[in-house]
Formats: C-alpha cells, structure tokens, sequence
C-alpha cells in the first residue's frame, strides 16, 4: 500500500467508513462518492464505483428518506431495526474494499474488523434511540439525529484531514462502547419487561 503515510490514511479511511456507516450508511455513500468525484478525497479503484451517478442518486434519495425517517420519534427504531441489516454488511465490505489491495487474506480481515466496528456503532445507535423513545418528547429524537450527521461530517474531515487523531479517537470510542453496551442492553431489556407488563396488565379498570 505504500509508505507509512499512506497506509495510515487508508486504514484510517476503512475504520472511518465503517465507523460511519453505523450511524448513517447512505449519508456515507454519498458523501464519499461526492468528494471523491471533486477530488477531495482519494478512493481506491475498488471503490471509484461510489461516483458513477447511479449509484450516488440512488444513494442521495436514500439518504433523504433517512434523514426524514430518523427524525420522526418511534419510527426511527424502526427503521433503525431494518436498516441494521444494511448497515454491518455495508460496514464491513467497504472496509474491506477500501485498503485498496487484491489480497483476499488483507479484504477478509479488513472486512471482519470493519464490521466489527459498524456492528458497535449501530447497536449502540439503536439502542440509544430506544432509550430516547421512552421519553414521550421529540426535541431529544431531533438533537439526537443532527449530532449524528454532525458526528459523520466531523468524522469524515478528520480521518481525511488527520488520520492519526481520528483513529486515536475512534479506539476510545470503541473502549467506551466495551462499557457502555452492557449497561444499555441491561437498560433495555428492563424496559421491554415494563412494557410487556404494562400490556399483560391491561387497561385499568373504569
């Protein structure tokens, strides 16, 4: 892959693509086709195909259903349930195909660590909308959603503009999502038990 320099950036641009992916996959679609296409960033031939007009339409008016989708309380765990099946696929091949290099050994294990990685991002953004969910209250679901396209235009500018920073950070939020996934799967899983309660109860009496 080249020189110390490069090989940084491109396995700074495979974690960030599959880091991203978790949060919003079509957002990451798109906007690599589009700076690749302007020529701010530099995507391996494996990936050039993320330009051609086809495929950043049909990623464009997907990412325009799921920025209107996630912003809709109680929804968004819907689609965020569907689109999880998307999303980790998604990760891990774009990781994979993002190193740039014919060797299947390289693509599998960049492949099984992005999806690794796109896995972690999206159960814990599942599940934190399903937290927000029980609040009744959209303001949450709406802050929620920005700072997660915030997070992927950051995200982007960072694992182009400083390679170095942006993985240190991404380890440190993969460290954090070690800890917290437990905790809000326990927090979870307490909440759909008040819920099935709730409807085992049954109306209250008049």
């Amino acid at each position: 892959m080249g020189d110390p320099a490069s090989v940084v950036q491109a396995v700074a641009l495979a974690a960030g693509l599959a880091w991203a992916s978790g949060l919003r996959l079509y957002l990451v679609l798109f906007l690599a086709g589009l700076l690749s296409h302007l020529g701010h960033l530099q995507l391996p031939d494996s990936l050039k195909l993320l330009e051609h007009p086809l495929v950043m339409g049909a990623s464009g008016l997907l990412l325009l259903a799921e920025t209107v989708a996630d912003k809709v309380p109680g929804f968004d765990s819907f689609w965020d349930a569907l689109q999880t099946f998307v999303r980790i696929p998604a990760g891990a091949l774009l990781a994979a195909f993002s190193l740039g290099v014919a060797d299947p050994a390289w693509m599998l294990a960049a492949g099984l660590v992005g999806g690794t990685i796109t896995a972690g991002t999206a159960l814990s953004k599942a599940g934190g909308r399903l937290a927000i969910n029980s609040s009744p209250e959209p303001l949450s679901n709406w802050t929620a959603s920005v700072g997660e396209e915030a997070a992927v235009l950051g995200g982007f500018w960072l694992m182009l503009a400083h390679p170095w920073i942006f993985l240190g950070l991404l380890a440190l939020f993969l460290l954090a999502l070690v800890w917290l996934l437990p905790k809000l799967w326990r927090y979870l899983r307490t909440l759909v038990g008040r819920i099935a309660g709730l409807l085992r109860a049954g109306p209250p009496p008049r």
